[in-house]
């Protein structure tokens, strides 16, 4: 099969909006240079998130239409419980509407103040539940100098001296996220689930699965480790999900549908207590704040994502997309995911500091060069602002994420991306960094209120007019 060829025909199409350059500047002023609020009828290509962005197949739009809508037991939650205990081999399956609510409530319930959460890398929702139960959250990602197959390890001898070591009794859970979505979306090996189950079982530590994107890193398994060539990606998966105590997802990833997610357990007193909670807050235990149309078009995409040949094109057009950012200029990391492709803002921009975020200058940057919206994970998302007044402590890496929505853009669009890239390169040194004037709590990055320049300076973008609201519409480029 030809790279990137979809195994899928299009049925139904949606327009895309096309701002001027004018329009643009001013969508991005009125959103105080936040790109999560600018409204989307301001964006060309929006590769913000694969979250919740995908496309429906045909059987899914067919399944909401047998939706059981009944408030207690419905169809449809059966069903869809069934399509999850046959992949993950957890008894426990308790749906939520999204991923956030999943791992609030499951964390919230295991977690106790003083305890210890350890993962790879926790995500920022991840981290903020932790932190609302009182708990502390300790990244342990592997580290690797250079490409590598497996970029989303734990690393499993900082594990072993924290677990042996006088804050060992605090580690109350282990969790694996698959991909490494925070660490430039790297898979995780095979053996490394293997080998953190060894430690969690030696110490009693609990072991979850962040498991959004489970289908993806069993596909890049079988991609990358030669012991597991030629497996069907669904036994990958189910090898993984037998090695861990539980898992939550937000299945607007690899569910491939706009809402939903879900908590499964082995451990039946701590499903309880998650269900106690989510009563209070999701909803009945069997829909869990879905509609049962819901529960029908993920148990779909749950046998869908796993098709070898949707994963194939998925895996070769990330990869396609990460080689022709390159070439635009792009510093891409290497080897790139499925579900995304990452790109290190401070090499690009080694003239803007972490405080003065080259991560967010970046993205700015490419959606008033196009209209294309990106995310920002670098200090903005997972910086921390400094308790004494200072700048703020900066993020480990300072990463644009081109997140890729699934079944929704052709090669066409994605080639529109890169020629919007170079256009960006090419005026590099004067891209200006952003300060942050406002800002709540610790996910500040989705409302925060941003300027650019240092403090004091003009809020109009450097060297350039205001945006004049009279100026005819005009193609991007």
């Amino acid at each position: 099969m030809p790279a990137f060829m979809e195994p899928f025909r299009i049925k139904a199409v949606e327009p895309i909006p096309f701002p001027s350059r004018a329009q643009r500047r001013r969508a991005l002023q009125d959103a105080g240079f936040n790109l999560f609020r600018v409204p989307a009828a301001a964006i060309t290509i929006d590769l913000l998130t694969d979250s919740g962005t995908s496309a429906m197949s045909a059987a899914q739009w067919a399944a909401l239409m047998v939706g059981d809508e009944s408030y207690a037991g419905a169809r449809s939650y059966q069903r869809f419980e069934q399509v999850v205990r046959e992949l993950t081999g957890y008894a426990e399956v308790i749906p939520v509407h999204q991923g956030r609510a999943a791992e609030r409530i499951l964390l919230g319930r295991l977690l106790r103040p003083g305890d210890l959460s350890v993962s790879n890398t926790h995500f920022d929702t991840t981290r903020a539940s932790v932190e609302a139960a009182g708990a502390r959250a300790v990244d342990l990602p592997a580290e690797a100098v250079g490409p590598v197959a497996f970029g989303g390890d734990l690393s499993v001898p900082a594990l072993r001296d924290l677990l042996t070591g006088p804050d060992g009794g605090s580690v109350r859970c282990v969790v694996v996220t698959v991909t490494n979505n925070a660490g430039g979306g790297q898979p995780v090996s095979l053996g490394n689930v293997v080998a953190v189950r060894e430690l969690c079982d030696r110490h009693g530590v609990t072991l979850l699965l962040d498991a959004s994107r489970f289908a993806e890193n069993a596909y890049l398994i079988t991609e990358r480790d030669p012991a597991q060539a030629g497996r069907p990606p669904r036994d990958v998966a189910r090898e993984v999900f037998a090695l861990a105590d539980g898992c939550w997802a937000s299945l607007k990833k690899d569910g491939i549908a706009n809402i939903g997610g879900l908590i499964a357990l082995r451990d039946a007193d701590l499903a309880r207590r998650c269900r106690d909670q989510l009563i209070a807050v999701e909803g009945f235990p069997t829909y869990g704040g879905l509609a049962g149309r819901d529960l029908e078009a993920l148990a779909q995409g749950l046998l869908e994502v796993t098709d070898p040949d949707y994963l194939r094109y998925r895996a070769q057009t990330t990869r396609w997309f990460g080689d022709r950012l390159a070439d635009a200029g792009l510093p891409v990391l290497q080897p790139t995911g499925c579900h995304a492709v990452y790109v290190d803002a401070a090499a690009l921009l080694p003239h803007v500091p972490p405080h003065r975020l080259p991560a967010t200058a970046l993205a700015n940057e490419l959606y008033l060069a196009g209209a294309v919206r990106v995310s920002e994970l670098g200090t903005l998302v997972f910086g921390r602002p400094d308790p004494d007044g200072g700048d703020d402590l900066p993020a480990p890496r300072e990463l644009v994420r081109f997140a890729l929505p699934r079944r929704v853009y052709t090669k066409s669009h994605l080639e529109y991306v890169v020629e919007t890239a170079a256009e960006v390169v090419a005026k590099a040194t004067e891209i200006p960094g952003y300060r942050v004037v406002e800002q709540t709590g610790p996910l500040r990055h989705f409302t925060a209120v941003l300027a650019p320049g240092e403090p004091g300076g003009p809020a109009a973008l450097p060297g350039r007019p205001a945006p004049d609201p009279t100026s005819p519409p005009r193609a991007p480029h």
